[in-house]
């Protein structure tokens, strides 16, 4: 295990292999898992991964939004601002204490713009200045110190966009959309993408692309998971989670699942991670759930994984269904739904997670036919088979629509909250 060292002068404490917490976990305060380099001055706080690039930011000073919030830069080279909400219930209405507030547009009902705050987008753009400071203007610097700054200091803003372009190539394109499912590793995942396109084209979607759904061969996922291995080298250690995409993973077949993940905790050594437990995340389709045979669950019981599903459901009523241009029924809705209930109570390693959409001007037989599901038509209240409900328009928070999903959240027998779309 990577081994700590520490400086610290009367300016800046630098932490090398700063151990975190060993799983991501939900508290009120910033908690960070895995192994990373903090450096520490009288104005910042920055994060850097085994391979020498920064991971996180924070301000110290009192121009800050809150002391308790932070940036984040994910794989795909976006910068994510973590809030504690700006409206109340956060928790109540994500699952998380904190809210990524995303640099695109995208469907959240919560949050602002800090990217506008001048504080946040300087540190975006000047941390490498207080790296060069501390290199350039400290004396008697330990050799180890000034190796990770000089190291630091070659992944610019412009390595870090190229390294995000070769990932993107690796897997055929940006994962443009992640399952919501993947707020459980705070979406610090692996993309693999095992197919192309979905099954269905419907209208309202506006992050999935527009190409036929298709498998792709071993040869191709296998060639593919060797290059990811390169790409996140010795960060490979705090990674415990794969995405399987694209649209439809579920559609690509049992085997060619259960092989790719066999094969990915194997070449990215999942048992020797620092952070615990391994967690895939797919999507399917209610055609490719309903096809699915009880014995791909079984496979997956034997598996290291623990495995999110997500489904996309969007309504039990056919008038909405049909507005919305998903070329399904809603006894297809109501059938898979509850497959949904009955995988989820037999097999212990598998959550089937369903998104839903709300937006006011859906017709007024749609959240009664949504409640007629999540409500009457199970016994009892479920812990588990979380059901997640969108928003269509992008980039129009509302605290009335907020106000809407409590009291649908309340009435729910399942687990009920807000899908923020996030892509990688």
């Amino acid at each position: 295990m990577n081994a700590t060292a520490s400086y610290s002068s009367d300016d800046v404490r630098v932490t090398i292999n700063k151990h975190g917490a060993r799983q991501y976990t939900r508290m009120s305060y910033p908690l960070h898992s895995g192994i990373f380099t903090e450096v520490e001055t009288k104005n910042h706080i920055l994060h850097f991964n085994l391979n020498n690039e920064i991971i996180r930011a924070k301000g110290k000073g009192k121009d800050w939004p809150h002391p308790h919030e932070w940036l984040k830069r994910n794989m795909g080279n976006d910068w994510i601002y973590y809030s504690t909400g700006g409206y109340t219930g956060v928790f109540e209405a994500t699952g998380e204490y904190y809210l990524p507030n995303l640099p695109y547009k995208t469907n959240g009902m919560l949050g602002g713009n800090p990217f506008s705050n001048e504080p946040v987008d300087n540190l975006i753009q000047s941390w490498p200045e207080t790296l060069s400071a501390i290199l350039n203007n400290t004396p008697d610097l330990p050799i180890h110190v000034s190796d990770f700054l000089t190291n630091a200091l070659t992944h610019t803003s412009q390595d870090l966009s190229q390294k995000a372009d070769r990932l993107f190539s690796i897997c055929g394109g940006r994962s443009t959309v992640l399952p919501p499912d993947a707020r459980h590793v705070d979406y610090n995942v692996i993309p693999i993408t095992i197919s192309t396109g979905c099954l269905y084209k419907c209208r309202f979607c506006e992050v999935k692309n527009k190409l036929p759904f298709a498998a792709k061969s071993n040869k191709e996922i296998t060639s593919q998971i060797s290059s990811l291995k390169n790409i996140y080298d010795k960060d490979l250690l705090n990674y415990n989670a794969v995405f399987l995409g694209e649209h439809d993973a579920l559609q690509t077949g049992p085997q060619i699942i259960v092989d790719t993940l066999s094969l990915a905790y194997e070449q990215f050594h999942f048992n020797q991670s620092f952070v615990s437990g391994c967690k895939a995340f797919l999507f399917g389709s209610v055609t490719s759930l309903m096809n699915t045979p009880d014995t791909f669950f079984k496979d997956l019981q034997q598996l290291p994984f623990e495995v999110y599903i997500n489904i996309g459901l969007e309504s039990a009523d056919q008038a909405t269904l049909d507005l919305l241009g998903k070329p399904i029924t809603t006894q297809m809705v109501t059938d898979a739904f509850m497959r949904i209930q009955d995988i989820n109570d037999r097999f212990s390693k598998t959550e089937i997670t369903a998104n839903f959409v709300i937006d006011d001007d859906l017709p007024a037989t749609h959240l009664p036919a949504f409640l007629e599901l999540v409500r009457e038509s199970l016994p009892r209240v479920k812990p588990k088979g979380c059901v997640y409900l969108s928003p269509l328009k992008f980039g129009q928070p509302s605290r009335s629509k907020t106000f809407g999903f409590n009291r649908l959240k309340v009435l729910s027998r399942v687990p009920t909250f807000l899908y923020i779309i996030q892509r990688l």
